[in-house]
């Protein structure tokens, strides 16, 4: 792997050492690649992700837009799975990333569809 990518790996380390999810506020990761930006809702206690959603997903990758636009988008479809089964809250987890350009978006999104972190 490169040493970005190590990197990045060490920083998710650190910051999954501090944070978990549960049942009732699950972790929201997120993993950014060159071309889309997936996210999960994950219960760690289980050990099971609870939804995801992703710029690949019929509904996003239909909409023009930029990356960072999509991502906002995806982060709104996350909400909205969330809020069909319940869950409110979240812990977030930006994978390592900078909280910066789509890991924000995707972040601001989720926000804007309701979900609480």
């Amino acid at each position: 792997m490169n040493t970005k990518g190590i990197r990045r790996e060490k920083i998710h380390y650190r910051i999954r050492k501090k944070i978990s999810g549960t049942g009732q506020k699950p972790r929201l990761s997120v993993f950014r690649s060159n071309t889309a930006v997936y996210l999960q809702l994950i219960d760690d206690e289980s050990g099971k992700t609870i939804t995801a959603a992703s710029t690949k997903d019929k509904d996003v990758a239909a909409q023009a837009g930029t990356k960072s636009e999509k991502a906002k988008q995806a982060g709104a479809a996350i909400a909205r799975k969330a809020a069909e089964l319940g869950v409110t809250a979240a812990v977030f987890d930006r994978g390592g990333y900078l909280y910066h350009g789509r890991v924000k978006a995707a972040a601001e999104g989720a926000r804007e569809g309701g979900l609480q972190f």
